[in-house]
């Protein structure tokens, strides 16, 4: 799941979420904001044993998909790409 919130100015705080049942390990989003950086955007686990990571980003269009320990790709289930 993705969430947005405005932000000062006309940046905007996307949060990814994962569910609890996605890989273990070290997971971290990685796109073009962030030049498909591993680690850059690692996501952190909640009590509840979600993932989420919230990155500000200016408007414009981007791709991501998430990485997890052993290089294991995945793509977010509602698409890989983000219009702002």
């Amino acid at each position: 799941m993705i969430k947005r919130s405005k932000l000062f100015g006309n940046k905007t705080r996307v949060t990814f979420c994962l569910p609890a049942d996605e890989p273990s390990g070290v997971v971290s989003v990685v796109g073009t904001f962030n030049d498909w950086q591993p680690g850059k955007h690692e996501m952190q686990v909640r009590r509840n044993g979600t993932r989420t990571v919230s990155v500000p980003l200016e408007p414009g269009d981007y791709t991501f998909r998430y990485l997890a320990t052993g290089g294991v790709w995945f793509d977010d289930p509602e698409g890989g790409e983000l219009h702002l």
